[in-house]
């Protein structure tokens, strides 16, 4: 019997969409399902296109442009010559300086990266938990400044023994990081107000916030001219340095690694993880399967908050020893960078915190032995983010085949077949 026609559809009308929680849903599937080949060629396509624009702002390479066509060799002598003088610098200022006098200085670079990358790893663990409950947590700024505030203030005015001074510090920033993120997920769950708007806002609150506790007598050092709270005991409040006084590398580096061994099992071994990635794929079925979606919001939101809080103590207890107005840098929007290029995984977190605090440190002997603009490591942030939230333009580069394709492929016959 011939299957009845379905009805047309009224003039005017449209079909339903689907919900806006599938649709988000949908790309962070998409986002974390990403392989490593792709973060891996983004990573190249990025400095690729770094070298580029450092030939382009050479002089050398700009004098040589104006008769390119007559001797071709002195451009591109020129720019090999830029970019290879630049990367080699990036490598002396962020793993070794083969140049160094003595092998301290030689490897001074690499534990230079290590400090960069506690807050990246830290704030970008934060990120990545959020991302895997499908929240956009971008507040990682806010809620390190929060971090920064708590921990710094217990640090520098209670006067208490050695390990008990700086566990009670870092355990107080990471409070006012979760509390500053509470904020948001409790508002999302019982109003359903979107976590990017409260997550933004909350930034903007945090940055006056600060601004305006060095103003007051008990944040602001007596008699500095500089809004800058008092320096935190370096005998009781402080990560003590791993390597000596010769190196800035303190014990907030072995928190990194434990946060990301807690994250790890938190994300896989838990029940809070199970219904955290459930809530993530699929909220409509969480809560069909008995998960409290606004429970596992709050929760993911706070845990998220305290990581990057911590990651605020490793500013205030490690690096800075007091407290600042820029003591979030731009750390809070660089670990976005950092949980994309990770795919949101513990692991993956972690190595792209270490490969950003290369950047980061080894765009400042760059700058300075070659003259190339230091914004050429934002450019090349910016650009793998661009290819990291799309995989497809990378396949597209590389002609890689798309996720599934073999599978369509084999099974595409064998289901031609049951058909005949």
């Amino acid at each position: 019997m011939a299957q009845a026609a379905a009805p047309p559809e009224p003039a005017g009308e449209r079909r339903p969409t689907a919900p806006a929680g599938t649709r988000t849903s949908r790309f962070f599937r998409d986002l974390l399902s990403g392989s490593w080949l792709v973060s891996l060629l983004a990573i190249v396509v990025a400095l690729v296109i770094g070298g580029v624009l450092i030939a382009l702002a050479d002089p050398r390479a700009q004098e040589a442009a104006g008769y390119v066509f007559a001797r071709p060799s002195d451009f591109f002598g020129a720019a090999w010559d830029a970019v290879y003088s630049s990367y080699v610098a990036m490598f002396r200022g962020s793993i070794f300086d083969f140049r160094a006098e003595t092998f301290t200085r030689a490897i001074r670079p690499l534990t230079e990266t290590l400090v960069f990358s506690v807050p990246l790893i830290l704030a970008g663990l934060g990120v990545a938990v959020g991302f895997r409950a499908g929240l956009f947590n971008i507040g990682g700024q806010g809620q390190i400044i929060l971090g920064g505030i708590f921990g710094a203030f217990i640090g520098f005015t209670f006067d208490l023994p050695p390990v008990l001074h700086v566990t009670l510090a870092a355990t107080g920033a990471a409070l006012g990081g979760a509390i500053w993120a509470g904020i948001a997920g409790v508002l999302k769950a019982r109003t359903g107000a979107n976590e990017v708007i409260v997550t933004i806002m909350l930034n903007s609150i945090a940055v006056y916030l600060i601004a305006y506790l060095l103003t007051t007598q008990a944040f602001r050092l007596p008699g500095s001219p500089f809004p800058k709270s008092p320096d935190v005991p370096t005998d009781s409040g402080t990560f003590p340095l791993l390597l000596g006084p010769g190196f800035r590398l303190h014990a907030g580096f072995l928190l990194a690694i434990a946060a990301t061994v807690f994250v790890w099992w938190l994300l896989e071994r838990s029940t809070l993880g199970f219904e955290l990635r459930a809530a993530g794929a699929n909220p409509s079925a969480a809560r069909t399967a008995g998960i409290s979606v606004p429970r596992v919001t709050v929760l993911t939101m706070v845990i998220a908050g305290a990581l990057s809080g911590l990651a605020g103590s490793a500013q205030v207890l490690g690096t800075e020893k007091a407290l600042t107005a820029g003591v979030a840098a731009s750390y809070g929007f660089d670990a976005i960078t950092v949980a994309l290029l990770g795919r949101s995984r513990p692991l993956g977190t972690f190595l792209s915190g270490l490969l950003f605090g290369a950047l980061k440190a080894g765009g400042f002997l760059m700058q300075s032995t070659t003259a190339t603009p230091i914004d050429i490591i934002l450019v090349v942030q910016s650009i793998i983010v661009l290819l990291i939230a799309a995989p497809p333009l990378v396949r597209a580069i590389f002609r890689l085949p798309a996720p599934g394709a073999r599978r369509r492929r084999a099974v595409t016959p064998a289901v031609k077949e049951a058909a005949a």
